[in-house]
């Protein structure tokens, strides 16, 4: 059976434990919760987690590690 979620890094932390990485539903509804993948902490909707990815890192740093971690997987 397929994983019904899917991770993905935004470029600001979990204000509960710092990590970057966020779960939300495959299906990707534009009012999906996205949830912190380390501490389960709802985080934001998923078309706000949009709106910042569209926004892009802080610095080139953050992009460097957001193209490697949200690249597309076969």
């Amino acid at each position: 059976m397929s994983d019904l979620s899917e991770d993905f890094r935004l470029p600001v932390a979990c204000p509960q434990c710092g990590s970057h990485r966020v779960r939300v539903s495959k299906v990707k509804n534009p009012d999906d919760a996205v949830f912190c993948a380390s501490c389960k902490t709802r985080l934001c909707l998923y078309h706000e987690a949009m709106d910042l990815l569209r926004r892009g890192p802080g610095d080139e740093t953050e992009a460097l590690l957001e193209r490697a971690m949200n690249r597309q997987r076969p």
